[in-house]
């Protein structure tokens, strides 16, 4: 497994995300307020638009979740399952902090 730079981790705003492009696929990253870090697939299933990083992060009875912004499905940080659809999933992807960077394996 290898590790890809994303941003420095102040840069990763809480309850926030950002999009990157590592080795060609578009990976959404989250950092929630607890400071946890998650990255899962940018694409989302149901519209067919790489809007993941643009959603709303929340929690679900503790979970934590982004919901997309397009059609509000909401998705698991944890797993990438649709919670709405449990048949539906995004690949997730580990992260980590390194030197002070955010790192995402794919």
């Amino acid at each position: 497994m290898s590790w890809t730079p994303i941003c420095d981790l102040d840069a990763l705003l809480p309850e926030r995300g950002v999009c990157a492009l590592v080795k060609g696929r578009q990976v959404a990253v989250f950092r929630t307020y607890d400071g946890t870090l998650h990255a899962l697939d940018n694409l989302d299933p149901f519209s067919g638009a790489y809007v993941l990083s643009r959603g709303i992060v929340g929690t679900r009875k503790g979970e934590p979740t982004v919901a997309s912004p397009l059609h509000k499905q909401v998705f698991s940080l944890v797993s990438g399952v649709c919670l709405d659809e449990k048949e539906i999933a995004v690949p997730v992807y580990p992260v980590r902090v390194a030197g002070g960077l955010v790192e995402v394996a794919v």
